[in-house]
């Protein structure tokens, strides 16, 4: 594994690169809102796609470099991971086709900046399709539209009682429901059957 510091429009972030032997395609891959690039699904869907011969590189947001927790407004995560993968298309993943993507927060990153990134898919673990209702307030939007706006492959692994609800189907977007909740601990089999699968029909693995 290579970590590599990369300077961004708020801050510095990380990109622990995990590299494939004569690799096929790259996946870039944000963590969640609290959490960061340790989490098992992260750590589970990377040794999977690196045995595909996808290398991948896990990205830490600047709030996390610098310690912090709470996460960044949006604009700003879309901004830096803009920033990571410019950066990582010009030199380790270069020439590479690109999947973006992550769990929850990160996935809805990967979403938003599909079009500006050049992805040719979006990877979304537990996917924060509707926050769930706090005591005493109206339920927030659900964030349907940034799946609706993303206009290359996406899939979508889901545990079958995350809180945050389950994300529709569509033309173009598949979803795994597999055993489990948002953390996706559950059942890693499941996982990573359902990445290995799509992966491999997106970025065509030789």
């Amino acid at each position: 594994m290579t970590n590599i510091a990369i300077e961004t429009p708020h801050g510095r972030a990380v990109a622990h690169i995990h590299a494939a032997a004569d690799p096929a395609g790259a996946l870039v891959l944000g963590h969640g809102a609290g959490g960061g690039v340790g989490a098992p699904d992260l750590v589970a869907v990377t040794g999977a796609a690196v045995a595909l011969g996808i290398s991948v590189a896990l990205v830490e947001q600047p709030y996390r470099v610098a310690g912090r927790r709470s996460p960044a407004p949006a604009r700003q995560l879309d901004a830096c991971w803009i920033a990571v993968v410019q950066k990582l298309r010009a030199g380790e993943l270069g020439g590479l086709p690109l999947v973006a993507g992550g769990r929850s927060s990160g996935a809805r990153v990967a979403c938003r900046t599909a079009a500006a990134t050049g992805a040719a898919g979006v990877l979304c673990l537990a996917f924060p399709l509707q926050p769930p209702r706090r005591q005493g307030k109206e339920r927030a939007p659900d964030r349907l539209s940034e799946l609706e706006a993303v206009e290359v492959p996406v899939l979508i692994v889901q545990g079958e009682g995350d809180q945050f609800g389950m994300p529709p189907a569509a033309p173009g977007r598949e979803v795994a429901a597999i055993k489990g909740n948002h953390s996706l601990r559950s059942d890693r089999q499941g996982l990573v059957d359902a990445v290995e699968h799509w992966l491999t029909g997106v970025v065509a693995p030789s």
